[in-house]
């Protein structure tokens, strides 16, 4: 069954929501509903179990998290006892980063209630959130290996489950983690409300859907594996490896980007290429698997704050970082799974907002731009850059060449000759930071 209104609401008021939660909504800075929201809303409200897909960015945390807070509104109570808040709603994400935004979400639209919210994963020192578990919450994030070591410690209960929901589904099982979810739900009380989002609705996907979920709502509001159409995309055509480091940065000083999200296949190329950048005296960090939790939310929490021209990640943040003004994304490799791309280039252009796309490739990387072609559907310019790595003989110094100007350390503007300035660099003074927030809508 697919669910296809033709009129959408036109305000957050036409759904019935409590008081508490317009509120809340008001202050999050939403003025009408996307159209996941005004789709899903509904018939989530009405209990049916939703198979929901959209773009990324379109607002699906809001579209799943209020539906929930609205159906344990009557339940919520002032009460010290753990008892008297047990886990109702279970909210299952891929990664950590994800788990971090759709709490940051729900404990924004719950503030002017009397419901709690807790988040658990990997990563983290487990004490806290075992404290945390204890003391009682209806509302419960979790990615599913630290939800089973809580299960195992005996740190929470989750047979008062009356709302289960996965988020980033396809994500889920790219992932690996069937086994563990499996293991989840089964500990779940067989009568609940399910809701199941997914990027795509693979054959893997529908066959989860199937045995998790009762006759659910399909709900499809944009094509499948589609790339938003506020995103501008732009490949370019680079010679060898090594210009890419130079081209990040060109690109970077010539369109005068501040907050732009560059994505690598790899942890060492990660790690590299945001030295490389900061050498060039463009601000930037890294995050990747290999970093500890803590080490990633103080490079992400940079970045959010304006700190960090340019956050250098592998796919670890293709998907579930949600950050408001990110102005571009830039595709250092290309990635090898082709859905991922649409992931990547979804950071940008959000919630109506416009973004560039710039993708880097070899010649032998040309059948990965081909594959996202197919995908998406779209033929994506191609273009050249001119810039170059300096070619170094044997032996020779490892400085670059004083005429190239990608591979000498930065210099302001300010304390530059005009004669070794490039053409189009501009300084800080003539390109200040912009803020950076958390998106509370996704």
């Amino acid at each position: 069954m697919t669910e296809n209104s033709r009129q959408h609401p036109r305000s957050f008021t036409d759904f019935g929501l409590d008081a508490s939660l317009l509120k809340a909504i008001v202050e999050t800075g939403y003025t009408e509903p996307t159209p996941i929201q005004a789709e899903a809303l509904p018939v989530a409200l009405a209990g049916r179990d939703i198979m929901g897909a959209a773009q990324t960015g379109t607002g699906k945390t809001a579209a799943f998290t209020l539906p929930v807070l609205q159906r344990l509104l009557p339940l919520a109570n002032q009460s010290t006892s753990p008892a008297r808040h047990p886990v109702r709603a279970l909210i299952l994400t891929p990664t950590r980063e994800l788990a971090d935004q759709v709490a940051s979400n729900a404990c924004n639209y719950a503030k002017h209630t009397n419901l709690r919210v807790a988040v658990v994963y990997g990563g983290v020192d487990i004490n806290p959130q075992r404290d945390a578990l204890r003391r009682g919450c209806e509302i419960l994030i979790a990615t599913p290996g630290r939800l089973l070591d809580h299960m195992e410690q005996r740190n929470v209960n989750l047979s008062q489950v009356a709302v289960f929901i996965l988020d980033e589904a396809d994500r889920m099982l790219d992932m690996g983690f069937q086994p563990d979810l499996e293991r989840i739900v089964s500990a779940l009380p067989a009568q609940r409300q399910g809701l199941l989002f997914s990027a795509t609705f693979s054959k893997d996907i529908r066959q989860l859907a199937r045995r998790l979920l009762n006759e659910p709502v399909e709900i499809e509001v944009a094509q499948r594996n589609a790339a938003a159409d506020t995103v501008s995309q732009i490949a370019y055509h680079l010679k060898r490896p090594e210009d890419k480091r130079a081209a990040v940065a060109h690109l970077i000083r010539e369109r005068n980007l501040d907050q732009v999200l560059v994505f690598t296949n790899t942890r060492i190329g990660t790690a590299r290429l945001a030295r490389e950048l900061s050498r060039q005296g463009l601000q930037a960090e890294s995050i990747h698997g290999d970093k500890s939790q803590s080490e990633r939310m103080k490079a992400l929490d940079a970045f959010k704050r304006g700190e960090l021209r340019a956050l250098v990640a592998t796919d670890v943040a293709g998907r579930g970082l949600d950050v408001e003004g990110i102005s571009c994304v830039i595709n250092y490799d290309l990635p090898f799974n082709a859905e991922d791309y649409v992931h990547r280039i979804g950071r940008t252009g959000r919630a109506g907002a416009t973004g560039d796309a710039l993708s880097l490739y070899l010649s032998e990387e040309a059948n990965l731009l081909d594959a996202i072609e197919r995908l998406i559907q779209q033929t994506i310019p191609r273009s050249r850059l001119p810039v170059s790595a300096p070619r170094r003989s044997r032996g020779a110094r490892a400085e670059a060449p004083v005429d190239d100007f990608f591979f000498r350390p930065y210099v302001p503007a300010e304390s530059a000759s005009s004669a070794s300035q490039p053409a189009k660099e501009k300084s800080p003074a003539q390109s200040p930071r912009k803020k950076v927030g958390v998106l509370l809508g996704d």
